[in-house]
């Protein structure tokens, strides 16, 4: 190994790192046409060996979506470049303003306002929107947050927001604590997940149900989203982590 190359990963590991992926199961919430996990045993020790069998949907737990999740003739996500899957972080934070209303939904204004005070946001970057909704895991209902006509009020991106980062801003992709990408509101407007399609229109990726964002800085950290090479999936759980500045 070179000089420099042990240097930054000498580097890397002095800095804090901070686990952005919940643990799974089959109790765990998800998306609600989904069904539960199942783990099965299938040699115990007294076999000779300790193996298990796990069977659930590509997007369950901490997941990545690759384009081809919503767009027909895009890539998978085996197609995904190894350098994408490693970008600077930026971090919005609109946890207070989830928690006093869960149907919250970013707008471009919002988008400015953290500009006004962090700076404009770097093209070629990772957003994650912070709403503290991973703090609801691992209670399905609370996740769901559903009122008694069984309608989910779950903050999210709106869709002008994206189109703002990704064209003005030129960002690489994004991530969030939720189960989709649009709020529950919008969805329930639209009869849709326009926000979703765009992001992945983009010949993009996205990470869904992160957690722990708010250990991160809003800025300065970088994010990894490190996951398996399944053939021709689209998507999978992913082993998201950040190392901060």
């Amino acid at each position: 190994m070179s000089n420099e190359l042990l240097q930054a990963v000498q580097l890397l590991k002095s800095r804090k790192w901070v686990d952005l992926t919940h643990t799974f199961g089959p109790n765990s919430p998800h998306f609600f046409m989904f069904e539960d996990a199942k783990f099965e045993t299938l040699f115990s020790h007294d076999d000779g060996f300790f193996a298990q069998q796990f069977t659930f949907p590509g997007q369950y737990g901490t997941h990545i979506d690759p384009p081809i999740h919503f767009v027909r003739d895009t890539r998978f996500l085996e197609e995904l470049d190894l350098k994408e899957l490693v970008l600077p972080l930026i971090v919005i934070d609109k946890s207070k303003e989830a928690e006093q209303n869960n149907d919250f939904t970013l707008s471009v204004q919002d988008i400015l306002d953290f500009e006004a005070e962090h700076g404009e946001i770097e093209a070629g970057t990772f957003i994650a929107l912070r709403t503290d909704w991973s703090k609801r895991w691992p209670n399905k209902d609370a996740f769901n947050n559903k009122d008694t006509e069984g309608h989910n009020h779950i903050p999210g991106w709106g869709l002008e927001a994206l189109q703002f980062l990704f064209k003005e801003r030129k960002i690489n992709a994004i991530g969030h604590e939720t189960f989709d990408t649009d709020s529950a509101a919008d969805f329930r407007k639209n009869g849709k997940l326009d926000g979703e399609y765009f992001v992945l229109e983009q010949d993009t990726y996205q990470i869904e149900l992160l957690t722990n964002l708010d250990q991160l800085p809003p800025k300065g950290a970088v994010i990894f989203n490190i996951v398996p090479k399944p053939e021709r999936a689209s998507g999978f759980p992913v082993r998201s982590f950040a190392i901060l500045p």
